[in-house]
This record gives structure tokens, C-alpha cells and sequence, in this order.
């Protein structure tokens, strides 16, 4: 990735001026040694580490990241509910299995988010992104349909990731 030639000393200058604001108020002073080596920090920090970075697609329709937003949470709290009482009922009534999951979305930045939408939604867990990039291993605290939840994570979490990056 090239960087425009008069922010060679900031190839991330938005990075380097939180790295700064960081600093300082995780010391809660702006004395002059601290501005000094919160300045360096954010300095090098981005120089050292802009090398690092990946295209990743970009988002759009920011309506359908808001919906999805809302809906993961939406999500979030029905699940531990429903996990609540799994773990208050019977351990007999549980059915724990890990499945795959075939995957559409290419890119990594939206497979990460889809990983992480699973995850953060109680009684299901992304356990592993296959090399190829083509499966989500997930662990299921309590599996009734295996197809059932594989329609479900696609329909609900992977279809609008792949409208909000357009792959």
C-alpha cells in the first residue's frame, strides 16, 4: 500500500494522534517528558506497523450495518436467556456437538466479524476459520438441527455481511 509522500513520517496520522491521546491519559499528565515520549510512541509505533496492513473491503450501507447491529444485540440478549435455562435445567437436556460451517464471504475482515458475531451470541462459540478460508468451525452448546442453525447463521449473519462489504 503506498502512502502519499507528505505523510511519510505519518503514514497513519489518525493512529499516531490517538496513540498520543492514549498515552497521555492512561499517564493523566501532559508533563513534558510524557508529551515527549507519547509523541515518539505515536511516531513510530504507525511507521513500524504500517507495513502490516491488508486492503480490506469497504463498508457500505450504513442502514444494513445498523440493522445488523441492532439485530446481533437483539440477539445477544434472547441467547442468554435461552442459555440461562439450559444451564439452570437438566445437563441431560444439553446436546454440545461442533459443526462447520461453509462459508461464502471471501475476505477476512468480514469473516472475522461474522466469527465474532457467532461468538458473542450466547451458546455458540467460533472455534477455527479453516485455512482455506472456506469453513467456520463452531462449537454448539446445544444442538437440535444441524442444518437448522447452518440456514440460520447464514441467512442471518453472513448474508447481510456480504451486502454491507458487497463480496
Amino acid at each position: 500500500m503506498k502512502t502519499n509522500p507528505r505523510f511519510r513520517l505519518f503514514p497513519m496520522p489518525l493512529h499516531s494522534l490517538l496513540l498520543l491521546l492514549v498515552w497521555l491519559l492512561l499517564n493523566n499528565t501532559i508533563a513534558p517528558g510524557h508529551l515527549v515520549l507519547g509523541t515518539f510512541l505515536a511516531i513510530i509505533i504507525p511507521l513500524i506497523t504500517s507495513g502490516m496492513q491488508y486492503p480490506q473491503p469497504s463498508f457500505h450501507k450504513p442502514f444494513t450495518i445498523l440493522r445488523y447491529l441492532l439485530m446481533v444485540l437483539g440477539d445477544i440478549v434472547v441467547a442468554n436467556f435461552e442459555v440461562a435455562l439450559l444451564v439452570i435445567g437438566p445437563a441431560k437436556r444439553l446436546n454440545p456437538a461442533f459443526i462447520a460451517i461453509p462459508l461464502d464471504i471471501e475476505h477476512e475482515l468480514p469473516i472475522t466479524i461474522l466469527a465474532s458475531t457467532v461468538s458473542l451470541t450466547p451458546g455458540t462459540v467460533s472455534t477455527e476459520i479453516s485455512e482455506d478460508k472456506k469453513w467456520l468451525h463452531v462449537h454448539v452448546l446445544n444442538l437440535t438441527d444441524k442444518e437448522e442453525l447452518i440456514a440460520l447463521i447464514k441467512h442471518r449473519y453472513e448474508r447481510p455481511l456480504m451486502e454491507i462489504f458487497q463480496c
